[in-house]
């Protein structure tokens, strides 16, 4: 069965859209990676195979082809670790869900849950530029996430949370900046700071 799942990239400043299709079929089991991917995204074979295991769900010991498209673009940093394990888990029919209006954005750590993710913000602003109905982030991303207007952000703390979610076993509030989150800026001296800025 083939699964594609929606997520994005980030290139210098801004946001890219990029669909993560994950086929199983039978052979040898192995696990590739294509689409002009970094060294970390070619290490997310390891992350994304320790945490479904971790998570309590099988990681299927067949071949996978997982495909970052575009081809073209480069893709770089652990941003598509999640997106690849709701793929596999998508191929593999251990989850049932309509993915196709949500976009999946995090890391994953080994034991399935969510870490800090560079770059949520232009990701998430273009999800919100797409139209998209849900934003999936990590749960100590939400806060930067939800100063995109308009976003529905739905903040998560680990993948097994997630398929559940996803499955309508569990419910997840939609994350909501309050007062203290839209003064945030306000109250922080300025500063002039490059470290996040690349190319």
């Amino acid at each position: 069965m083939l699964a594609k799942v929606k997520t994005a990239a980030v290139v210098g400043l801004e946001g890219h859209m990029v669909d993560v299709e994950v086929d199983i079929s039978s052979g040898l089991p192995a696990m590739t990676v294509v689409g002009l991917p970094d060294a970390a995204v070619q290490e997310a074979r390891e992350r994304v195979r320790a945490a479904i295991h971790n998570s309590g769900f099988n990681f299927p010991m067949k071949r996978i082809v997982v495909n970052i498209a575009p081809a073209d673009l480069k893709k770089a940093g652990p941003s598509h670790d999640l997106p690849m394990a709701i793929g596999i888990l998508l191929s593999s029919e251990q989850v049932s869900t309509d993915s196709s209006r949500a976009i999946f954005l995090g890391e994953l750590s080994l034991d399935g849950s969510l870490c800090h993710t560079h770059g949520i913000l232009p990701m998430v602003a273009l999800a919100r530029e797409e139209n998209f109905d849900t934003i999936i982030v990590p749960e100590v991303d939400a806060r930067e996430a939800s100063m995109i207007e308009e976003a529905k952000i739905i903040p998560v703390a680990s993948l097994a949370q997630l398929v559940g979610y996803l499955q309508g076993e569990i419910t997840i509030t939609e994350y909501k900046a309050d007062e203290t989150d839209l003064t945030f800026n306000q109250s922080v001296a300025p500063i002039t700071d490059l470290a996040d800025i690349k190319g």
